[in-house]
């Protein structure tokens, strides 16, 4: 299955799902020195990469937009999470109410 997936773009998650990219924490201090990857803390901040188009209200059919858009910073919990690996690069599904907090810059 990964061979079909040539790009996060290529990916709609459905119904409340949100697929998102971790912030990548920094490689190497303020100072120039490298940092080991495994020594690297695990930030709980993302980017939303793409959102479903919600879920629908089985009481009176209404859907139900998720909470976030593309380009959103969020907050993640620690744990959870569906990894959806592309290329290189780790992507990770959410519904939309496992989502802590929007980040919003001032």
């Amino acid at each position: 299955m990964s061979s079909l997936i040539r790009s996060a773009k290529s990916l709609k998650p459905l119904f409340d799902r949100v697929l998102v990219q971790r912030v990548k924490p920094a490689s190497k201090t303020a100072s120039g020195i490298y940092i080991p990857e495994k020594n690297q803390e695990k930030l709980n901040q993302a980017t939303v990469i793409a959102v479903g188009p919600g879920i629908s209200n089985t009481t009176n059919g209404q859907v139900t937009p998720v909470s976030v858009k593309e380009g959103d910073k969020v907050l993640l919990p620690p744990f959870g999470g569906n990894p959806v690996q592309v290329g290189d690069e780790e992507y990770l599904l959410y519904t939309d109410k496992e989502i802590l907090a929007k980040i919003e810059e001032n």
